[in-house]
């Protein structure tokens, strides 16, 4: 009980300092436009949607953060047909809005069974963004609306979240945690049917022995969270998470054109 009153008690003065201090939330500068679909011909599904969600009181066009960089990168040279979009975390709402317009390609306001299964959706995040891609992930199993992939970034679920357990309408999942400092990510996920859905791993990331340049960190983050601030601008680490998130939109795109020569 102790244990949860102090976790209580850090999450809250995170929150409120980041409020009180807004240099420490690094908000965006508003230079960066919104990431928009690549090349997604009018009423047509894309081949892949791929949502990122940023972590903290971070702001979605701010370059200085993993998910953002990620998504841009993707954005310049994937397939065509490839919708790209980063979110703040607490925009989940959005998020789900814009894949259900994205997905109704007939226009009708509802989702058919068909529009249904030919998703192909990759979800990702960062702190309490990677909690964030799990709950999306779990809203649209509820459209029934399948997901091939979510990645979790040192993830960090808000009190009354769970960012644990997998929905069953997730092909893959795989999780990158890291155990320095006040904030350190979920160490293990797991699928609520094994049969359904595969994790591909829970793997470690050790700054203590690997150390990070992060120029662009606060001091706040340097003193506090130091492995969670590396785990965000960790060019390693997220380089492995693009190469993943590549093989599945390569997987998207071979599908789709699979499906039209039928």
């Amino acid at each position: 009980m102790r244990c949860r009153v102090r976790f209580r008690s850090l999450l809250v003065g995170v929150a409120a300092t980041a409020i009180l201090f807004p240099s420490l939330a690094r908000a965006g500068n508003g230079a960066v436009p919104s990431l928009k679909a690549n090349s997604v011909p009018n009423n047509s599904v894309p081949n892949n949607i791929v949502i990122g969600f940023v972590g903290g009181f971070v702001h979605s066009d701010n370059q200085h953060h993993g998910p953002v960089q990620l998504a841009e990168r993707i954005q310049k040279d994937s397939p065509q047909g490839t919708f790209v979009r980063v979110f703040e975390n607490r925009r989940r709402r959005q998020a789900r809005q814009l894949i259900d317009r994205l997905l109704g390609a007939d226009r009708n306001g509802v989702l058919s069974a068909e529009e249904k299964t030919r998703a192909h959706i990759i979800l990702f995040g960062h702190s309490w963004g990677a909690a964030a891609a799990v709950l999306l992930a779990r809203d649209l199993r509820q459209q029934g609306i399948p997901v091939a992939l979510t990645v979790q970034v040192d993830s960090v679920a808000k009190l009354w979240q769970n960012d644990t357990v997998i929905p069953d309408n997730v092909e893959e999942a795989v999780n990158f945690y890291q155990t320095q400092g006040f904030v350190h990510g979920r160490r293990l996920i797991k699928a609520e049917d094994p049969e359904k859905t595969q994790i591909l791993g829970n793997y470690l990331v050790d700054y203590r022995k690997n150390r990070v340049q992060c120029p662009e960190a606060s001091w706040w983050d340097r003193i506090f969270t130091p492995g969670h601030m590396q785990s965000e601008c960790d060019p390693r680490l997220w380089s492995n998470i693009e190469g993943i998130v590549r093989e599945r939109i390569a997987a998207g795109a071979t599908a789709k054109i699979t499906a039209m020569g039928r």
